[in-house]
């Protein structure tokens, strides 16, 4: 049985990665299981939330134990779906500015050795991401400017975090570039090639 794809949208929360993930399953062919955050958000117990989503800064020190087995179980259900031949899209936040030395990205990649892997890097500049939020309202779980602090440190801390080293196949910027367009670069770079590698060079930086 051939293996299905697997494309890993890697950036800041309000970036526009689930927009991306939604688009892909709307306008590819095949099947298409989105597995990422905020799915695994509805799946971890409330003590260990916001558990893969944790941010950069050392915010939970109390729970970081846990968050490179929810990261591996996570990895290891993208490799299942994908032997099984199904595609897998994963909209996510990777980043390693724990309290303490965990160095995630690494192991993850090596539970996918073997699968074709895109790695995606979401991009969108820190003032449309504070938009963003802002127009999510109050009620939105995410920090937003305010008059005394418009620029937040927890967005601040995504920005600089998350796209640490910066290996990708593509980059697509999603304050240029509709959700549907995002998701047909992805189909075009797939389909042009060459071969998507980053993953597989993640998997071989030292992990400690």
């Amino acid at each position: 049985m051939e293996a299905g794809q697997i494309i890993i949208l890697n950036g800041a929360p309000r970036s526009g990665k689930s927009s991306i993930a939604a688009a892909i399953q709307e306008t590819f062919e095949g099947v298409w299981i989105n597995l990422g955050v905020d799915a695994c958000a509805q799946a971890t117990p409330p003590g260990l939330r916001p558990g893969i989503g944790l941010r950069p800064g050392g915010e939970r020190p109390d729970i970081e134990a846990f968050v490179p087995l929810l990261y591996a179980a996570l990895y290891d259900s993208i490799a299942a779906h994908s032997r099984l031949g199904l595609n897998v899209v994963v909209d996510i936040g990777h980043h390693d500015a724990y309290s303490r030395s965990l160095n995630i990205l690494p192991h993850c990649a090596r539970r996918l050795a073997g699968l074709p892997v895109l790695l995606v890097g979401v991009r969108c500049p820190i003032d449309e991401v504070l938009r963003r939020r802002a127009a999510g309202g109050e009620g939105t779980p995410y920090v937003i400017g305010r008059d005394d602090d418009p620029m937040p440190l927890p967005v601040r801390r995504w920005q600089e975090e998350v796209h640490k080293p910066g290996l990708y196949d593509l980059e697509v910027d999603t304050s240029l570039l509709s959700p549907r367009a995002c998701a047909g670069s992805i189909r075009e770079r797939l389909i042009a090639g060459p071969a998507p590698m980053a993953f597989h060079t993640l998997a071989n930086l030292p992990t400690a």
